[in-house]
């Protein structure tokens, strides 16, 4: 059995996403199957409950206010559309439900509104994610005794090459969001975007940071660079699929009872590199024609690919199973 470790250095890392691509997936498909069955992908579905007019400055994003995009800002989206949607999620296979708000931080009155949101989505019998920027500790605790199951904060990319991407939120900032998530109880995503111009070791950078927390994250989104005109990284020159693959494979053999999603990015991704990634260990996609503000496949699409593939979404009472090992492995962290 693959140990579980939290004390990967860089080295370590980059020379792992060094290696011939076929050992690399090799090593990788061989840890999954030590984890999970590699004919199950888990699903999710992602809403913006509030778009546009972000007070950061995130080079990547449509919805900070500092960049000239063409979007459409919208308020806090009532709760009977959020109800709506999630039923359309779990009609069409999701077990998870994921809403977005573009806010720096939450304040506490709108912090009442989204936990209406988050118990009316588990009526719903769906487990339930969100990502509404940082919090302090009492909110975290807030969500979490509300019942919120998954708190999405990414850390984007390595430390040394953050600033070149935001500079309203410190690298600092995210990891206390993150450890604050974590100590009220709730289940952590996090991960990055790749493509924004970073190196390979800013790569081995990211995934060394997810891999190093005190506990894994239970889900790592691995995002391509979606370029939206506008942007300051629109134009940034696209990343080897290849490097992709690779950089999934390592945060499969770091991270090994994670859930790797495949998050933003897919439309640009081939059938072939999709299947690369299953492969190489993502066992997680976002379903849905939208991520936020950006396009992602069609839901009869990747029904289809499912089906070429002998791929079968992961049934709800699975997810929930999944997270027994997470918890016994925490325990062990915990005590040494």
């Amino acid at each position: 059995m693959t140990p579980i470790r939290h004390d990967w250095t860089r080295d370590e890392v980059e020379a792992l996403l060094d290696l011939p691509f076929s050992d690399l997936v090799f090593r990788a498909q061989q840890v999954h199957r030590e984890h999970f069955d590699p004919n199950r992908v888990q699903v999710s579905t992602l809403l913006s409950i509030k778009t546009g007019a972000c007070p950061e400055d995130c080079g990547y994003c449509p919805q900070s206010a500092h960049h000239p995009v063409d979007l459409e800002r919208e308020r806090l989206l009532p709760l009977e559309e959020v109800q709506e949607a999630a039923r359309g999620a779990r009609e069409h296979g999701a077990t998870r439900f994921c809403m977005g708000a573009a806010w720096r931080n939450p304040t506490d009155r709108n912090l009442e509104r989204v936990i209406e949101m988050v118990r009316a989505v588990r009526e719903q019998g769906l487990e339930t994610c969100m990502t509404l920027g940082m919090l302090t500790p009492q909110q975290a605790r807030r969500l979490a005794e509300a019942g919120l199951d998954y708190y999405n904060h990414n850390l984007d990319t390595s430390p040394e090459f953050y600033g070149e991407v935001i500079t309203t939120r410190t690298y600092q900032e995210r990891l206390d969001t993150l450890e604050h998530v974590r100590e009220a109880g709730m289940s952590v995503c996090t991960g990055g975007i790749l493509g924004m111009g970073e190196s390979r070791r800013d790569r081995a950078g990211l995934l060394q940071q997810l891999a190093c927390l005190p506990r894994h994250p239970e889900s790592v989104p691995i995002n391509q660079l979606v370029q939206v005109e506008g942007t300051p990284l629109h134009g940034t020159e696209a990343l080897d699929p290849f490097e992709f693959v690779r950089t999934v494979a390592v945060a499969r053999i770091l991270m090994p009872q994670s859930h790797v999603r495949l998050s933003a990015g897919r439309t640009d991704m081939s059938d072939e590199m999709q299947a690369l990634c299953f492969l190489a260990g993502a066992n997680s996609i976002f379903h849905g024609e939208r991520l936020l503000t950006t396009p992602n496949p069609e839901a009869n699409h990747d029904r289809t690919l499912f089906q070429r593939l002998g791929i079968q979404p992961e049934a709800a009472e699975e997810s929930a199973a999944d997270k027994q090992p997470r918890e016994e492995e925490a325990v062990r962290v915990q005590h040494g």
